[in-house]
C-alpha cells in the first residue's frame, strides 16, 4: 500500500498538476480586406413637404369637410368659418363705394361746368371744383379698397388645401371656438418620404450630403439604398445631436413616424486590416494588441480609427499573416499561450 500511494505522490511531482500551463487563445489571421465604417442610428419616415394649415382669423368652426386620412387636391375646401358678421360689413362697405362713386359724378359735373364759364368765373372757384374731383377721387380709391378687403377677409373664412397631399393629422372638430394661432391640420405629401435622424455630435464632421446609406423599414426584411441629402448647419445643445435627412433611391410608400434602422456608409477602404474591438487594450501608453509568436503573447502598439463598431481598421501595427488574440482581457506581454478554445 505505501508503495502504490509513493508512486502515485511520484506521479504528481512529475505533471505538476498545480502549475498552469499555456492559456488557450481564440485567435484570427490579420489579412487585407476591404472594410467599411458604417455609423447606425435609428430614424423616422417623415414627408418631404409638409404644411400645418392655421386660419388667418378667428372665429367658430362652422364645417370641416376633410377627416384624417383624405386625399385633397390644391385650392379644395377644407373647412369653414362663422361668417355672419363679415358677411354683414360687405354690403356696408358696398354701399360707402356707392355714395362715393355719386360724388365722385356730382364733382365732376360741377367741375366740367365751371370750366364752360370760362372767364365768367372766379379762379378760385374753378380750384375749389377741381380740388373737390381730387377729393372725391381719394373717396372712391379709400371705399374701393375697404369693399376689396371685406371681401378678402370674407374669403378668409373658407380655409382651402394649401398644397395637394393628405390630410396626415386633424386638430379641431366643428363647433369648436379658434384663433389665428390654433393649429387645424396638417397636410402632406406622402408620395415623396424620407427619413430623418440625428447623428452624435462627436461624428457631426464625418457626415455630409451625399454619403450611401443602407435603410431598413420596421417590420420589413427588404434592405434599401439611399443617401444622406440634408446635414444641419447647428448641433443641438440641448441633446447634443445633429439633425440629418435621407433620402430613398426608390420612391417608398410607408406610414409618417414609421421607425428606419440607418446605417450611414462614412467610408470605404478597398485592402484593410480590421480588428475586433475586444482584441485592442487601451492603456497609457496608447492603444496595442496581442500577436501569438512562438507561443507566447506579444504586445504590439497599434493605431486604429475609433469609432461605434464591433471591428475597427488598424491603420498601423498589424501586418498581414499576424496571428491575432480576439480578446486581450487579461494578455500580459510575453505569456506563455497556445491556439485554441480558451
Amino acid at each position: 500500500m505505501r508503495g502504490v500511494l509513493a508512486g502515485v505522490a511520484g506521479l504528481g511531482l512529475y505533471f505538476q498538476p498545480w502549475v498552469s500551463g499555456p492559456l488557450a487563445v481564440a485567435v484570427e489571421t490579420a489579412v487585407l480586406a476591404p472594410a467599411t465604417r458604417v455609423l447606425a442610428v435609428n430614424g423616422r419616415i417623415a414627408a418631404l413637404h409638409s404644411i400645418d394649415v392655421r386660419a388667418l382669423v378667428g372665429g367658430t368652426l362652422a364645417d370641416v369637410s376633410v377627416t384624417e386620412g383624405d386625399s385633397v387636391e390644391r385650392d379644395e375646401v377644407l373647412a369653414r368659418i362663422d361668417s355672419a358678421a363679415q358677411q354683414a360689413m360687405l354690403p356696408q362697405a358696398v354701399a360707402g363705394l356707392d355714395a362715393a362713386l355719386v360724388a365722385q359724378a356730382q364733382a365732376t359735373d360741377t367741375f366740367a361746368r365751371t370750366q364752360t364759364l370760362g372767364p365768367n368765373v372766379a379762379r378760385t372757384a374753378l380750384e375749389a371744383a377741381e380740388r373737390a374731383v381730387q377729393s372725391a377721387g381719394q373717396e372712391v380709391a379709400r371705399t374701393t379698397a375697404l369693399v376689396d378687403q371685406a371681401r378678402v377677409q370674407l374669403g378668409n373664412f373658407t380655409l382651402r388645401a394649401p398644397m395637394t397631399g393628405t390630410v396626415l393629422s386633424l386638430e379641431v372638430e366643428p363647433g369648436q371656438s379658434i384663433a389665428p394661432t390654433t393649429l387645424l391640420m396638417t397636410i402632406a405629401d406622402l408620395d415623396h418620404v424620407v427619413v430623418e435622424t440625428d447623428v452624435d455630435e462627436a461624428y457631426a464632421t464625418r457626415i455630409r450630403t451625399g454619403l450611401p446609406a443602407v435603410l431598413q423599414l420596421m417590420g420589413e426584411p427588404t434592405l434599401l439604398d439611399g443617401r444622406v441629402t440634408s446635414v444641419s448647419r447647428r448641433v443641438d445643445a440641448a441633446t447634443g445631436g445633429l439633425a440629418v435627412e435621407l433620402g430613398f433611391h426608390a420612391p417608398v410608400i410607408a406610414p409618417v413616424g414609421l421607425t428606419v434602422t440607418v446605417n450611414i456608409i462614412v467610408d470605404s477602404v478597398e485592402a484593410a486590416i480590421t480588428a475586433p474591438r475586444a482584441a485592442i487594450h487601451s492603456g497609457e501608453s496608447g492603444d496595442a494588441v496581442f500577436i501569438v509568436r512562438d507561443g507566447t503573447a506579444q504586445r504590439r502598439p497599434v493605431s486604429v480609427i475609433d469609432w461605434p463598431a464591433a471591428r475597427l481598421i488598424v491603420i498601423d501595427g498589424l501586418a498581414p499573416g499576424d496571428v491575432l488574440i480576439l480578446d486581450a482581457t487579461g494578455i500580459s506581454d510575453g505569456q506563455a499561450v497556445r491556439v485554441g478554445a480558451p
